[in-house]
């Protein structure tokens, strides 16, 4: 009887409904509903970015492994994968520390070049020009027409009252 009431009294302090039977067992609606999955949808997942030190870190205890499975508890643990210590020692073969140095992804930057922004304005300053010269070369020989229509006689006499 004593050890029912304990199992009831440590099973409800872990917040389990206690049981007639006193096994301690949670009921099957308990069970259900630590089944259903959370509907709440996680926020987006960052890559995760290793800082040099830990990499050295983790190899040199990766190293120090002698007995089998001690390599899987070290991954396991830090929660790494087998491929993180095969890329990590390769870029440790390759150039040391710079090598383990975490890189930015993606394109490289491209370098600016002063001179060459400034040619590139100034050619389309220079362009803008030529479509603003050509329209008015355009409107002059528009005016030339019209005055040979009107009669160039009459632009150069003064004007007078009646007509």
């Amino acid at each position: 009887m004593q050890e029912t009431q304990m199992t009831a009294q440590t099973s409800e302090k872990m917040g389990e409904a206690a049981t007639p039977s006193g096994n301690g067992q949670r009921p099957a609606a308990d069970r259900q509903r630590s089944q259903v999955p959370d509907p709440e949808v996680p926020e987006k997942l960052t890559r995760r970015r290793f800082t040099a030190q830990y990499k050295i870190r983790v190899l040199k205890e990766a190293d120090a492994c002698g007995e089998p499975g001690e390599i899987g508890a070290l991954l396991r643990r830090e929660g790494l994968y087998s491929s993180h210590l095969t890329t990590w020692r390769r870029q440790r073969e390759q150039g040391a520390l710079c090598a383990l140095a975490p890189r930015k992804r993606g394109r490289r930057p491209v370098s600016r070049d002063p001179w060459k922004d400034r040619v590139a304005e100034l050619e389309r300053e220079r362009e803008e020009l030529r479509k603003r010269l050509t329209q008015a070369e355009k409107i002059i020989e528009v005016q030339k027409k019209i005055s040979e229509l009107l009669g160039s006689s009459t632009l150069g006499q003064p004007r007078t009252g009646n007509r």
